[in-house]
């Protein structure tokens, strides 16, 4: 979540020093320091006045002090935007560089790394008036110091409230159906709109992604609700497709048989046996079928060769006990 930030119109800003002090400026600060104490230590054993002995250990320690103030250093990924009485002068780094004090002033030092700012969107609209709070991340990054130093004030806070605002222009703009299943698209809306406003500033936006979408909870039990609706109809329709394809592999199979009784026997016969393979079935057939299909004469023949079958395992059983 962003920060309550204070909106200035920059009326009332003025360059401040960003000078740093350096690993190299505290090591010749402390030589010359060294030298100015032990040379005035030398003037003063060998009998020179005070009056030389002083003014030499101060002009060596302002020496120090300026070599101190003026050796700046940037880091490989950064620029240092220097003023010089107040106008633009140049940029340095990265690396070893030198200012001269209360002449030239560094106003900012710009980072040309990738910058990641997280933003969101809190109790925002949609285009059906839903309300949705949307977090986002933004990637950017400073191509040109200049512009960024000197066209905003401060461009870090200028590129979360452009983000922000994006976002919230992007939602009112969209139902959200479209929310939910077209993050692409959203990225790719967000990042050109917040290129266009971030150009003008020397910065420009490489990518946006939006992290997560809550919707209030009502809505989403209604939203599951209607999704297992339409599944449970999905299901419905699919068992309504099935029976007719059922019904028409029936219709199919009666024009194969209408016309081929004895086709019709063998299948009416092959359904009686496997019916009459289980142990203990009963099988109940209609009597106009019985006499239609001759099934009198074959169940008998079958109930025959079971009970042979049946006699000739228990003959068998009964060996085996003895």
């Amino acid at each position: 979540m962003l920060k309550q930030l204070t909106v200035s119109d920059g009326s009332n800003i003025k360059p401040k020093s960003n000078v740093r002090i350096s690993g190299i400026g505290w090591f010749l600060f402390t030589i010359i320091l060294i030298l100015g104490i032990v040379g005035a230590g030398v003037m003063d054993s060998n009998g020179v006045p005070e009056t030389i002995a002083v003014p030499f250990l101060i002009v060596m320690f302002l020496i120090g002090l300026y070599i101190l103030v003026t050796i700046q250093i940037a880091s490989q990924w950064e620029k240092a935007v220097v003023l010089r009485f107040g106008k633009f002068r140049n940029l340095k780094g990265p690396g070893l560089f030198w200012i001269v004090p209360i002449v030239d002033t560094v106003v900012n030092w710009i980072d040309h790394r990738v910058n990641v700012t997280p933003f969101s969107a809190e109790k925002t609209l949609t285009k059906d008036t839903v309300p949705v709070d949307v977090d986002a991340v933004l990637f950017w990054l400073v191509w040109d110091a200049q512009k960024a130093a000197l066209e905003v004030a401060d461009y870090r806070v200028a590129i979360s409230w452009a983000a922000q605002t994006a976002l919230r222009e992007i939602i009112g703009q969209m139902t959200l159906a479209d929310i939910l299943v077209g993050r692409a698209k959203m990225d790719a809306d967000l990042q050109k709109i917040i290129d266009e406003r971030t150009t003008p500033w020397g910065i420009t936006v490489q990518s946006v992604e939006i992290r997560d979408v809550v919707i209030p909870l009502d809505l989403e039990d209604a939203m599951s609700r209607q999704a297992q609706a339409e599944r449970e109809r999905q299901a419905r329709v699919i068992l309504g497709e099935s029976e007719q394809q059922i019904a028409s592999s029936f219709a199919q199979a009666s024009e194969a048989y209408i016309n081929n009784p004895t086709a019709l026997h063998l299948r009416a016969m092959n359904m009686l046996f496997e019916g009459l393979k289980q142990k203990g079935a009963l099988v109940i057939v209609p009597s106009s079928a019985v006499d239609t299909m001759n099934l009198g004469s074959m169940s008998g023949l079958v109930s025959l060769g079971f009970g042979q079958l049946n006699k000739g395992s228990e003959s068998s059983s009964h060996k085996e006990e003895k």
